[in-house]
Parts: structure tokens; sequence; C-alpha cells
């Protein structure tokens, strides 16, 4: 099996302060909690130049070893504290993709 990513796309919140404000409380030091992950990283999506609204807000990305352990890290209850945060704080919407990760070279 191949590595797994876990990835969750904040859309644009409502009250993008009020998201800010919340998230390295409410998001970063929950989903730091999920077990079994071999990486984590987070993003911030750029600003458009014309200022029209961006296709999303953020990103929060764990990679795992294989789709196993990434299946069984989602029924911890650390995610699920996540995910319940992730649900309170997603005003503008929210996905979560399972993705197999493919290299290229």
């Amino acid at each position: 099996m191949s590595e797994t990513k876990i990835t969750v796309i904040y859309d644009n919140p409502t009250d993008p302060e009020a998201f800010e404000s919340a998230y390295p409380v409410e998001q970063l030091e929950a989903a730091r909690k999920v077990p079994g992950y071999t990486r984590f990283e987070t993003s911030k999506v750029w600003p458009k130049e014309d200022g029209s609204p961006t296709p999303a807000h953020r990103m929060i990305d764990w990679y795992f070893p294989d789709y196993d352990a990434a299946s069984v890290a989602v029924t911890t209850p650390e995610f699920g504290a996540f995910f319940q945060a992730m649900a309170a704080l997603s005003t503008g919407g929210v996905r979560v993709l399972f993705s197999d990760i493919e290299v290229t070279e």
C-alpha cells in the first residue's frame, strides 16, 4: 500500500477574523493530537490579486503510512474531538478528503 493523506479544506468562513482567532487553539492543537501520522502540515490560501474570493481559506494535511493507518486514526477519540471542533468552526463549509499519494519522477 502507498502513503495516504487526509486533507481538511476549510471554505471561506463567514467571519474570517473570528475563524483566525479560534483556529490555533480549536483546530491546530486538536489536529496535532491525532495519532499515527508521519507528517502534518497546514496552509493558508493566498488572497487573489483581483480581490475576488479564494476557492478555500485554509487546509490541514496529515500523512499516514497507508490507508489502513489513516482509517484507524479517524476512529480515535482525538480525531473525534478534532472533527467536532472543525464542524463548529467551519462556518463557510468544509471538505475532508482521503487521498492516495502518487509520486512521479
